[in-house]
């Protein structure tokens, strides 16, 4: 039962001692439930674009009439966006965007992992000169900032002894990164797919530089107070996002044809995406070897000064992780 304001304060008053008030205000907020739940759904994210489709956590969570609102995040900065400013509750990134937001203040925890993509690389058009990094210095490069791609660009040039100081970096979302290559306003894009393989398979365009590792795994992140207020809930979603990779994997023609779809993309392009770049039967909880992944992210970060000065990057990444809702999903799934 709900208790009402009144209450609240009395059993706080008589107990003073017992509970400090962000405890108290957490234990209060989780004995309510939100009237919905807001979530992001995102084209480089297919287990998302299957759990919106066929609807399975509105299913779970009628009879607890909880609504569920979904969200097109256009990249992991529109998603980290939409977090910070309270309005989502569930957020898909790359891994090196969520550290990057928790690291610059923004109170989110990942969750869950939907993916292991190879969802970056370097992309010049069809008849460009440029064949390796080393090529791009002092060029133009489409590139959309606090994103995997982006962080994809700074380790590429690193790797070839440049940085972000030897290129002209231009700021664009995903999509207008895609448009501007193709019609010669910049020399190169660090593309993200579907619009990267799109690129390639429409237009020509080239992928000049690929490395696997420097892709970091798909993040589902929440907000730090959600699941705090809504443990139970926060485990509902994450066993319906696992319902819903299971689905992918067992169903990858259906999956293709949900992508292409959604993203308004030709089936091959689809197919290209799923089947060639993206990874999904991983282990789901995050653990060490995003974190690996990671530390060789966080050199990047100070070296381009993407954090506040003083910030201890490695203490972030070391709580970064709320792996507990998913680890019971499956404890759960097994048992049954």
């Amino acid at each position: 039962m709900t208790l009402s304001r009144r209450r609240i304060l009395a059993a706080a008053a008589a107990t003073p001692f017992a509970l400090g008030h962000g405890a108290r205000s957490r234990r209060a907020a989780a004995r309510s439930a939100p009237d919905q739940i807001r979530l992001d759904y995102a084209y480089y994210s297919p287990t998302s674009l299957a759990l919106r489709r066929f609807g399975w956590l509105e299913e779970t969570l009628a009879p607890q009439n909880i609504g569920v609102a979904w969200v097109l995040s256009a990249g992991s900065n529109k998603a980290n966006e939409y977090l910070r400013s309270d309005a989502i509750d569930f957020g898909s990134t790359a891994g090196s965007a969520a550290l990057l937001a928790r690291a610059n203040g923004s109170p989110i925890k990942t969750v869950y992992l939907y993916s292991k993509p190879e969802w970056s690389a370097l992309v010049v058009g069809k008849d460009s000169p440029l064949n390796d990094v080393a090529a791009i210095a002092g060029k133009k490069i489409a590139a959309t900032k606090g994103t995997d791609p982006y962080f994809f660009l700074l380790r590429s040039l690193d790797a070839f002894g440049l940085s972000s100081h030897d290129v002209e970096v231009i700021n664009l979302q995903h999509a207008d990164g895609r448009v501007a290559l193709e019609r010669g306003q910049v020399d190169a894009w660090s593309g993200l797919d579907p619009h990267m393989a799109a690129s390639e398979l429409d237009n020509g365009s080239r992928l000049i530089y690929r490395n696997i590792d420097f892709n970091t795994y798909g993040f589902l992140n929440a907000r730090e107070a959600f699941i705090d207020a809504y443990p139970e809930l926060t485990q509902t979603v994450l066993a319906a996002y696992e319902r819903a990779r299971r689905w992918t994997l067992a169903n990858p023609e259906e999956a293709v044809a949900i992508l292409a779809e959604e993203s308004r993309l030709k089936p091959e392009v689809a197919a290209k995406v799923l089947t060639e770049r993206t990874v999904l039967d991983l282990n789901p909880t995050p653990g060490p070897d995003q974190t690996a992944a990671l530390e060789a992210v966080i050199p990047i970060f100070q070296t381009e000064n993407q954090v506040k000065p003083g910030v201890d990057v490695a203490a972030v990444l070391a709580d970064l992780y709320a792996p507990q809702f998913i680890a019971a999903v499956l404890a759960e799934t097994s048992a049954s």
